[in-house]
């Protein structure tokens, strides 16, 4: 299924193998440029995204960016965005959070091994307590796939493969793959995280409208129910006009209004990017959560 609706996937949508949510969502996708603040800094952000109450810490992903060459296009990003290391964050989250849900969003997985990223998820989800959501995508971004050695033609066959292997080690006491990309023969991998096979995995898109337009056709396809089946959106604005869009990430009645909309379209769960309301000038751990609290006590109320 998943190389036929890949593309419907990214910062917009996700697919959960989960059962729905039973009320709505709120996370809260951590701001790597806060890093220069410190560590006591990065400690007392994560435990503020708790105790105001979000649902979820999510970790933005890339090792890497390319800087514009000859034969390469600038990248998405700035070349020297800071970027922290997704699963490295999450054990770090782990350490000064408690119950919150921790989750990559996403994570470029078909650049990596499934073996190791399969550890590295149990071990996560073991010291968390059983808190892992990941999320998984295939990327955009070809320098980055060429500098890790990987194949970035066959990303999207790949991460099917990766799938299915990374639920084999978390359930399986013998494990065995025989794919086109990867071959495994009878491997252990211990201990078992406490989610088993069960783990959350939600996969990354970009093309939003279609997915909601296709996407029960794709579930009748493959025998899914879809009340298994949770949306998450990466908040955005929407067609506001450009002055409500400028101001938007510092408006918390725009915020809600767009939360409120996004949740009668089928979405129940959303992720806040900080990096918005850091460019705001909320730019130091302690203004940052005081936002986001009055943020949270605006919106929040009014979704359950």
């Amino acid at each position: 299924m998943l190389n036929n609706v890949l593309d419907f996937f990214t910062s917009v949508p996700m697919k959960s193998h989960r059962l729905g949510c039973l009320a709505y969502e709120l996370s809260v996708v951590f701001p790597n440029v806060m890093y220069r603040e410190g560590p006591d800094a990065v400690a007392k952000l994560l435990n503020g995204f708790e105790t105001i109450g979000f649902d979820g810490i999510d970790m933005f992903d890339h090792v890497v960016m390319g800087y514009p060459t000859e034969k390469r296009r600038a990248p998405v990003y700035s070349p020297q965005m800071p970027i922290m290391e997704a699963f490295m964050m999450l054990s770090f989250a782990a350490a000064h959070t408690q119950k919150v849900a921790l989750s990559t969003t996403v994570l470029v997985l078909p650049q990596r091994h499934p073996t190791l990223v399969a550890k590295q998820v149990s071990t996560l989800d073991t010291l968390s307590g059983g808190r892992i959501k990941l999320g998984v995508g295939t990327g955009w971004q070809r320098s980055e796939y060429e500098v890790q050695g990987a194949d970035f033609s066959t990303r999207g066959s790949r991460m099917d493969e990766c799938i299915e292997i990374l639920r084999s080690y978390w359930r399986d006491e013998h494990v065995n793959y025989d794919g086109e990309h990867y071959q495994i023969d009878e491997i252990a991998m211990e201990p078992k995280p406490p989610q088993g096979g069960k783990i959350p995995i939600w996969i990354g898109g970009t093309k939003g409208p279609a997915l909601l337009r296709d996407l029960r056709h794709y579930l009748e396809e493959y025998d899914r129910d879809p009340s298994d089946v949770g949306l998450q959106i990466s908040l955005s604005p929407g067609p506001l006009d450009k002055e409500k869009r400028k101001r938007f990430f510092a408006d918390p009645d725009l915020v809600l209004d767009r939360i409120v909309e996004l949740k009668a379209l089928g979405f129940e769960q959303c992720a806040i990017d900080c990096v918005p309301i850091f460019q705001h000038g909320y730019r130091t751990s302690d203004a940052l959560l005081d936002y986001l609290n009055t943020l949270y006590q605006k919106v929040k109320p009014e979704l359950t």
